[in-house]
């Protein structure tokens, strides 16, 4: 350990504490990014598709009482789907495992809620006035 010391200069634990602080700069830029792209955002959709293909969209900003969809994926398969004012969710299924039912309630841009057996996915997206490719 006397021998690292030795050989450390001061201009060392600068080096150090300047990459240091580098490494949480790309934190910081993105983070920013996203809360002032969260901010402009205007409507927010919640998007259900079934085997790929959308059968249902819902504007969750504009949704002021809840309401309940039953999707009916395959024969024999069901998935009933509430939808509530700024959210939505997989109330109930028949599926084995459950997950979709599980996750709850989703609200935010880039929330899913995914029911693998029966192919069906709810997703949140936001509607951006400057919509940015990241």
């Amino acid at each position: 350990m006397d021998k690292i010391l030795r050989l450390t200069k001061p201009w060392d634990y600068l080096i150090i504490i300047g990459v240091i602080m580098a490494s949480f700069l790309p934190y910081l830029l993105f983070d920013t990014n996203k809360n002032e792209n969260n901010r402009e955002s205007k409507d927010v959709i919640a998007v259900v598709k079934i085997d790929g293909e959308v059968v249902d969209k819902f504007n969750l900003s504009q949704v002021s009482e809840s309401l309940e969809k039953t999707y009916y994926p395959q024969k024999g398969k069901y998935n009933i789907i509430e939808v509530a004012p700024g959210k939505i969710r997989v109330k109930e299924d028949n599926s084995p495992d459950q997950i979709a039912v599980r996750t709850g309630w989703i609200s935010r841009p880039g929330e899913m809620s995914i029911c693998l057996p029966h192919k069906l996915i709810v997703e949140i997206l936001g509607i951006e006035e400057n919509p940015l490719i990241y």
